[in-house]
């Protein structure tokens, strides 16, 4: 008896490969993946919905700036893995085909939108937060590694770029720095 799968998937990239990663979206793991990323997603609106929001209020005006821009840019990485989960849970349900998913995952973009890490103020930031923003860049990592199985090639990251705010979180700190000094 012939294995109609491992012809079904060789047929759709007409080169005679399996694509594990198309294999791994149909698969438990890929279902694990997605309950953590949208778990992950509810967790952190919870948090800056609520505890977030008595924390941010402790910090000072360094650590308020970088918590303002640090939540922006979890909740934006967040958005960004949340499309892709859902765009290929579509697949998964028979909704899309991979080819119509292909085509609206140019759409999502899983590149990272910063290095918290080196931004000043990260380490007053509050230590859930820091959690939060830990736990989600390795969830991008790992999404990042089944797409580029998926569609080929390497991860859709971008060299280690300059981080646009951390320019404009300098100035102000060293702005309100020289107020401060003056004082």
């Amino acid at each position: 008896m012939a294995n109609n799968t491992g012809s079904d998937t060789r047929a759709e990239h007409g080169d005679g490969l399996i694509s594990f990663g198309r294999k791994a979206l149909s698969s438990e793991a890929f279902l694990g993946l997605f309950r953590e990323g949208m778990s992950l997603l509810e967790e952190t609106a919870d948090y800056l919905d609520g505890p977030g929001r008595d924390d941010s209020r402790d910090l000072s005006r360094v650590g308020s700036l970088s918590y303002a821009a640090e939540s922006m840019k979890l909740t934006t990485r967040l958005m960004q893995m949340a499309s892709w989960l859902l765009l290929h849970r579509a697949v998964n349900d028979g909704e899309m085909t991979h080819k119509q998913a292909a085509r609206e995952k140019a759409k999502v973009k899983l590149q990272d939108v910063g290095g918290a890490e080196q931004s000043s103020g990260f380490d007053e930031l509050p230590e859930a937060l820091r959690g939060l923003i830990a736990r989600s860049v390795h969830l991008q990592e790992r999404i990042q590694k089944l797409d580029a199985q998926i569609y080929g090639g390497e991860p859709d990251v971008p060299m280690q770029a300059e981080n646009p705010l951390r320019d404009q979180l300098d100035r102000l700190s060293a702005a309100f720095g020289a107020t401060q000094q003056r004082d």
